[in-house]
């Protein structure tokens, strides 16, 4: 539900958190006005994208398949966590786990991911981190960039919101790609979508309220 004037986004981590990081900078700059980070929920204890929320002084939590029993016990938890959060929108930011059908069809169109190219290139079960990188330099493509998408039970399978092109240079490695398509994309691509997504949700939400 929403409350007060903003989309209420949990935001879910495996990582380092740099696209947190760019989330919560964009919340404090001024470019994400419809939406509020109020949960960051990691899948890995000790992930450095819990410091980093808990340094912007937002609520964290951590929940494991061991912890939970596995798959569904995980799905379960976290379903039950966003709710008594009253979550509008979920963010996938690095989050290093595929979601069920069962858990991505309680939520249509109100997940969103961010994915390190162009989609439909380089993508799906099996492409992520580096792998991605190293796939496209191997293919010797010249154009690569950033995606953000709804998020159902097909790995970078739902339907595109935004896209960003990024060069690749005749020096890069994965490593110096990686870097590039974070910062000239991904950190740009991804609280931009945060936004026009939380935009509709709350416009949505008032007009239901007419």
């Amino acid at each position: 539900m929403l409350i007060g004037s903003c989309a209420r986004i949990a935001v879910l981590v495996s990582g380092g958190g740099t696209n947190l990081q760019a989330l919560l900078d964009a919340e404090t700059g001024g470019i994400l006005r419809s939406g509020k980070i109020v949960l960051v929920v990691s899948n890995r204890p000790g992930a450095y994208a819990l410091t980093r929320a808990e340094n912007a002084g937002v609520e964290t939590a951590v929940l494991t398949k061991a912890g939970c029993g596995g798959q569904k016990g995980f799905e379960e938890q976290l379903s039950m966590l966003l709710k008594e959060h009253g979550i509008d929108l979920i963010i996938l930011a690095g989050f290093m786990s595929i979601l069920s059908a069962e858990f991505t069809d309680q939520w249509p169109e109100r997940i969103i991911n961010i994915h390190p190219s162009l989609i439909p290139s380089f993508c799906g079960e099996g492409f992520y981190g580096l792998r991605v990188h190293e796939a496209a330099l191997s293919y010797g493509v010249k154009i690569t960039g950033a995606t953000v998408h709804f998020v159902n039970e097909i790995p970078d399978g739902g339907r595109i919101i935004a896209q960003k092109a990024v060069e690749i240079l005749p020096e890069d490695t994965a490593e110096t790609l990686q870097r590039r398509v974070m910062e000239q994309a991904e950190w740009i691509l991804l609280p931009q979508a945060a936004e026009t997504v939380s935009a509709e949700i709350r416009k949505k939400r008032s007009e239901e309220n007419d």
